[in-house]
């Protein structure tokens, strides 16, 4: 048996209805931007992976520094242990992350990153003696798939089997342009009408909804008014962190800072799994105490795994090179011409562009499902040329590695343009 027969004897993977869907395809080596299937088949990521690798595939100076850590230190316990690695990422990010974040709190992934933060907003109230149950967010949102993350998501088929079973979230619409003010009244009603503990927003882009963008004012308006009402505000950066937006977080284009952030893909570069959230030392706080249990009671047994530290590290110190800060640019420009060329075309009724984010929307003549036959059609148009591409519905995006060159860059927009086509 090859690979993917062997596969589909024995795992069961994400998203995926196995009846109807087509078999795997095995990937068996990468490079930089390039991936090769067990066939020698290649292929131009052009997601990098879910959006964790920036830096490219099986990239040496990285797995230098892991491979020196694993001769060090691997592993150890967090609970009552330490370790330099763990203190270095935080003295790294403190640099990095807006100025009012002062704590941070390691786990395995961004869903946990999320599960932390809204597990952190509750009793951040509870510890203070306040009843706050409810948690806003936006529609169409997504924050994961651990309960509280897939309760705070939007998406409903993702969550429809587990309806009843949630905490209470109220919805908010975007305030994408030309809706604003609808989204900054219906947050200040929710406000008045409930108890709310946070809002829980994914900074500029909400990723999974389709690469959905709003400006950083509308942000900055929406933080005010939680501020103004005490409710703690969460940004959700797993995927927007780490330069995708152009700056290191989405959050570095606001004027307002949230309370909470959360991060992970990119923070270890793809290579193993870890989360972070991060904290104000005003919520930090609402838990030091003589009583035992305002203590956040909440753990994972890999929690500041050194190794995964030492990932992080490395990819901190190629996130700021300049080479890497110039082909963030470098890949900006190109979208930007790329837009431009494309935002005409008969098949195309919206384009966007935020740093190495491009996506436009095709023009649909049914009613499109997120998994439905259109994406189907244009996610196999994709593959068969060579390129990976995860359309959303209707709404193909791009968000390469960073090392992508022009070349490669320039195929993804050529096989894009004639997936048009076929539509």
């Amino acid at each position: 048996m090859n690979l993917t027969e062997k596969d589909s004897q024995y795992l069961w993977h994400p998203y995926t209805q196995h009846k109807t869907a087509q078999l795997p395809i095995a990937i068996t080596r990468g490079e930089g931007a390039l991936l090769w299937d067990e066939n020698n088949k290649e292929y131009i990521d052009a997601i990098a992976s879910w959006w964790v690798n920036p830096y490219g595939h099986s990239n040496r100076f990285i797995a230098d520094k892991i491979y020196k850590q694993l001769t060090i230190l691997e592993h150890v316990l967090f609970g009552g242990f330490t370790h330099e690695p763990a203190i270095q990422v935080a003295e790294q990010l403190m640099k990095m992350l807006p100025k009012n974040q002062q704590k941070i709190f390691f786990s395995d992934n961004g869903s946990t990153s999320v599960e932390v933060a809204i597990k952190v907003a509750l009793q951040y109230f509870y510890n203070k003696g306040e009843k706050r149950t409810t948690v806003i967010a936006f529609e169409d949102a997504f924050h994961g798939d651990t309960f509280a993350a897939m309760a705070a998501s939007g998406i409903s088929f993702y969550t429809q089997a587990f309806q009843g079973m949630f905490i209470d979230v109220v919805r908010i619409p975007v305030p994408v342009k030309g809706k604003e003010q609808v989204s900054f009244d219906t947050l200040k009603k929710v406000i008045q009408e409930k108890q709310c503990a946070a809002f829980i927003f994914e900074p500029l882009v909400q990723g999974a909804a389709g690469m959905v963008m709003y400006e950083a004012d509308a942000l900055d308006e929406l933080i005010k008014i939680c501020q103004e009402n005490k409710v703690l505000t969460i940004a959700d950066e797993v995927m927007t962190g780490f330069g995708k937006t152009g700056k290191t977080f989405a959050m570095d284009y606001a004027q307002e800072m949230p309370d909470m952030m959360c991060l992970s893909k990119a923070l270890t570069a793809g290579t193993i799994p870890m989360a972070i959230t991060t904290f104000t030392q005003e919520i930090f706080d609402a838990f030091y105490d003589d009583d035992i249990n305002k203590a956040l009671f909440h753990g994972h047994t890999f929690t500041g795994n050194p190794t995964g530290c030492a990932a992080a590290l490395a990819s901190f110190e190629l996130l700021q090179t300049q080479e890497m800060q110039e082909n963030i640019i470098r890949i900006n420009k190109r979208h930007l011409a790329f837009q431009e060329y494309i935002q005409n075309h008969p098949k195309v009724t919206a384009t966007r562009v935020l740093g190495t984010i491009f996506a436009l929307d095709v023009k649909k003549e049914n009613e499109e499902t997120y998994y439905g036959t259109m994406r189907t059609k244009l996610y196999n148009f994709f593959i068969e040329n060579g390129v990976i591409l995860r359309p959303v519905g209707n709404i193909v995006y791009i968000l390469p590695p960073y090392i992508m060159t022009d070349e490669q860059l320039q195929k993804v927009y050529d096989v894009v343009e004639k997936a048009l086509e076929i539509v």
